[in-house]
């Protein structure tokens, strides 16, 4: 919780970098809280019946100040880097602070597609659900990438982060996996499944050949592209009914 949102959560005394290895299994759950509320905060715009798209962006605009638009920073950076072709010029870009036109772009058809996802959802209730699904299991993905790719970089997040053991990284899976499941319908749920494997297979094929691994942005990006599997899985399914 206190690196992966701005949620007030106390102090820890001692605390290490790689301490936070050790307890991604908690990334879902972690996921549980941060839906939650961006999805009451979807749930009780739609009360004031305003139109279902900017309840949509209400929800993320929430829920993109409770976690410091940490992931939507990564994808931005990853963005960038596919106009490198030399993978330190490649790191060299997605480290830069300064967002291009590739990373502008990437924030605004991710935001663009989430929110245009969550308005064809039916009823607040179901984006609710859609919301914290998609939360859940894009936060649960990512402790097994920590542990199946190493990092591409000698120094960074991704390296002081450590990597998180496989029990860890498969019990963050398995959260994420049973809340997609149980929040959502079966054809949804599978159709999340196959649509998220497809981005996050790309991502990872290039992040690989590309720079070596993974590194902190890459690991922001596959939770948008998972998050976004989610929403388009739930609007695909409930626009054919």
């Amino acid at each position: 919780m206190m690196f992966l949102t701005r949620v007030p959560t106390g102090w820890i005394e001692n605390l290490e970098a790689n301490d936070l290895a050790r307890a991604s299994w908690a990334f879902p759950v972690v996921g549980l809280v941060v839906g939650g509320i961006a999805g009451a905060a979807l749930y009780l715009s739609a009360a004031s019946e305003l139109f279902p798209f900017a309840c949509a962006l209400i929800a993320l605009c929430v829920q993109a100040f409770i976690t410091g638009a940490l992931h939507e920073d990564g994808l931005g950076d990853v963005a960038d880097g596919l106009g490198g072709h030399e993978k330190d010029k490649v790191l060299e870009i997605m480290r830069d602070s300064r967002i291009g036109s590739y990373g502008v772009l990437a924030l605004i058809f991710s935001v663009g597609i989430r929110a245009s996802a969550l308005a064809s959802v039916p009823g607040p209730g179901v984006a609710w659900g859609a919301l914290i699904a998609a939360a859940c299991f894009s936060r649960g993905v990512l402790p097994m990438m920590m542990h199946v790719m190493p990092p591409a970089r000698a120094d960074g997040l991704s390296v002081n982060a450590g990597r998180p053991a496989l029990k860890s990284a498969a019990i963050a899976l398995a959260l994420g996996t049973i809340a997609l499941f149980a929040l959502l319908p079966l054809p949804i749920a599978l159709m999340s499944l196959v649509i998220g494997a497809l981005l996050l297979s790309g991502l990872m094929i290039w992040a690989q050949r590309r720079l070596g691994g993974q590194t902190g942005d890459v690991l922001g990006a596959a939770q948008q592209l998972i998050e976004i599997a989610v929403l388009v899985a739930a609007a695909a399914w409930s626009s054919s009914y």
